[in-house]
């Protein structure tokens, strides 16, 4: 699966440097990532013996800036499925404007299978791997798949003891004490329902009868679910990778999720208004959840889930991609000649590093921001992306991805040249 989606990607780039008639070697230089790391991080585990753990990080292009994206702690990890994701970062920088490249980071890892010791020990160790090879103005990274602030703790305290003094702009998703910045957790959830609300407005949806599923309860979909319900937009099926639950009157995400944490998992969690009652809804599998009737479907999980087999039979009017890369280019076709419109996930989830970008220039100016200007500030963004994005797909009549992958891609080009 990475490989394939790694040739999706460079796939759909190729498609994209032809119509703009790129010269082969901004080509040549795009296709494939400026560097790719791959290194062996030995770990002493509790019991005294060490264990090797296999690291990645991909640089893909410093264009318009440093490197920026996230490190995840994954089973799943790879070579191919990083430099697709580091791609991936560099259109999404470029689409909303921020001065960064895209990078990203891995290592084979299930995170649960370590003590806290070990998790800080593994953590520091892949940033002695790449310490010559990251920083404030070369790449800053983040947290991603099972990372979060504290293990972003560890590696800036790591980087810094390296360089012999305090560098709070190497990383982004640090805890507030440490220059972190607040409304980093619920960015990426917070600026897909800016473009839920851009939709809205266009298609005239009023949020009472628009009707939502989403794919995937993590941190993204969690804040995306969270914002949506305060907005009034009416939430009837939410699944993770055991299943879900679907209930016809509207469930309430904050609720669920704190079922979700006594049960362990969110099916059986059937949340109404203040309270969960098992009388109020079923449960389902995410198969039935990506086919539901109804207005916006939220894949917010992982890639590829709605393929050329399972396109047909979505019945969404509108998807919201959450999730990197969810959507595969078959599906994505067929979607279009069903008039599903899909907004790509490279301006729905841009949430994340354009409040990764205000905490960079936070920690570097050492002056701290309030919350409320870190999210008007990214709805100016974000929404001013859109925008663009749909403006080009209006007047050219092409879909929004192919919109904003011209965007992205025509400046990433220019900035070589």
């Amino acid at each position: 699966m990475p490989e394939k989606f790694f040739l999706q990607t460079q796939k759909q780039f190729k498609k994209i440097a032809k119509f703009l008639n790129l010269e082969s070697e901004i080509i040549q230089q795009l296709k494939e990532p400026q560097r790719i790391l791959k290194f062996q991080i030995p770990v002493r585990m509790d019991n005294g013996k060490i264990k090797v753990f296999f690291g990645f990080r991909s640089q893909h292009n410093n264009s318009l800036g440093p490197y920026k994206g996230g490190i995840r702690y994954h089973p799943n990890v790879s070579e191919d499925g990083i430099k697709a994701l580091s791609m991936l970062m560099t259109w999404k920088c470029s689409l909303v404007g921020l001065p960064f490249g895209g990078g990203k980071g891995g290592v084979i890892i299930n995170p649960l299978e370590l003590s806290k010791n070990e998790l800080e020990r593994l953590s520091r160790g892949y940033v002695n791997k790449v310490f010559p090879l990251i920083g404030p103005d070369i790449d800053i990274p983040a947290p991603d798949v099972n990372t979060n602030a504290q293990i972003m703790a560890w590696m800036d305290d790591e980087y810094s003891k390296l360089k012999g003094k305090d560098l709070p702009a190497a990383f982004t998703g640090k805890p507030l004490e440490m220059w972190g910045i607040k409304g980093r957790e619920e960015a990426t959830g917070y600026g897909g329902v800016i473009i839920l609300e851009k939709l809205s407005k266009i298609f005239d949806l009023k949020p009472e009868k628009t009707t939502l599923v989403i794919q995937g309860f993590g941190n993204v979909g969690y804040y995306f679910a969270r914002f949506a319900f305060k907005k009034g937009f009416k939430i009837i099926a939410i699944s993770e990778a055991e299943g879900g639950i679907y209930v016809s009157k509207g469930l309430n995400p904050e609720k669920t999720l704190k079922c979700k944490e006594v049960k362990g998992k969110i099916a059986g969690c059937y949340c109404a208004g203040s309270v969960c009652d098992t009388s109020f809804g079923e449960k389902i599998t995410n198969k039935e959840l990506l086919q539901m009737p109804v207005d916006v479907l939220v894949p917010a999980a992982v890639e590829n889930v709605i393929t050329k087999e399972n396109a047909p039979k979505i019945k969404a009017k509108y998807i919201i991609e959450m999730a990197n890369g969810p959507v595969t280019p078959e599906a994505l076709s067929i979607l279009n000649k069903r008039k599903v419109l899909s907004v790509p996930d490279i301006l729905a989830n841009a949430g994340g590093v354009v409040v990764s970008y205000f905490e960079w220039l936070q920690s570097k100016e050492k002056k701290k921001w309030k919350k409320r200007k870190v999210l008007e500030e990214l709805s100016a963004i974000l929404g001013k992306a859109f925008d663009k994005v749909r403006d080009l797909s209006q007047r050219e009549k092409i879909s929004l991805r192919k919109a904003a992958y011209f965007i992205a891609i025509n400046k990433v080009a220019k900035a070589i040249k």
